[in-house]
């Protein structure tokens, strides 16, 4: 099978991003392969779900109010139909240019996971935020300890994934402790995992950034929780 033989679903949760969601759905849309794009406007108080509308070039679903990241994948894993699916933040810190070498151990048949990587290979990078790289770090060492493995990058936002698996775990993480919860919950199945190194533009508060220490503090007492906890 070749790449084009594949769908895969882009899920891009929203909140207020309508200086970058129109960039990036025009990204998306000089993808190499199929693709479903799937824009969950959660209760932006801006024009992002209006530039989606105008834009025309994905699916838009809309939250009545704000619930946080992990309730906007859920609902656009939920609507998914592709063979894959991907997550990609509406705000132009992950490039939609890595997708394919993303995609590239899935397409291949020899991965059933992949992660990004910011911490991994030579892509560029935007200077880090010194005590996100630190929780970034920390958080990655942590997954590591739970889970007997080697991950790099475990708070990354771009994640693939194989549809029907992604499809068949219930989260249930609202806020951005969707990354370590879908993290636990697909090591905890021996899935075959894969990093790629991508890029990263970071944000500072200034221009955008959401993610505070106290989701540090969530995050640990996540993967700990979705550790020993039922599936």
């Amino acid at each position: 099978m070749t790449d084009q033989d594949h769908t895969v679903s882009i899920i891009v949760p929203a909140k207020d991003e309508a200086r970058t969601i129109e960039h990036v759905l025009d990204r998306l849309g000089e993808l190499p392969f199929a693709t479903e794009i799937i824009v969950v406007d959660d209760g932006s108080t801006d024009d992002t779900a209006a530039i989606v509308e105008r834009h025309g070039g994905a699916r838009l679903l809309r939250h009545d109010r704000n619930r946080g990241k992990g309730a906007a994948v859920r609902t656009g894993i939920a609507a998914s139909t592709g063979d894959f699916v991907v997550i990609q933040d509406a705000d132009l810190e992950y490039n939609p240019s890595d997708l394919p070498k993303l995609m590239a151990p899935l397409f291949a048949g020899v991965a059933d996971v992949v992660f990004g990587t910011r911490l991994r290979g030579g892509e560029p990078q935007r200077a880090h935020l010194f005590w996100h790289y630190v929780g970034n770090r920390f958080l990655s060492l942590l997954t590591n300890v739970l889970y007997n493995t080697t991950i790099s990058d475990m708070e990354v936002g771009y994640k693939a994934f194989a549809g029907d698996l992604v499809r068949s775990i219930e989260i249930v993480s609202d806020d951005f402790r969707f990354e370590p919860e879908i993290t636990a919950k697909v090591l905890r199945r021996r899935v075959r995992l894969y990093e790629v190194p991508i890029s990263y533009y970071g944000r500072t508060y200034e221009e955008g950034k959401k993610i505070t220490w106290r989701d540090g503090i969530h995050a640990v007492t996540a993967l700990v929780r979705f550790r020993f906890g039922r599936m």
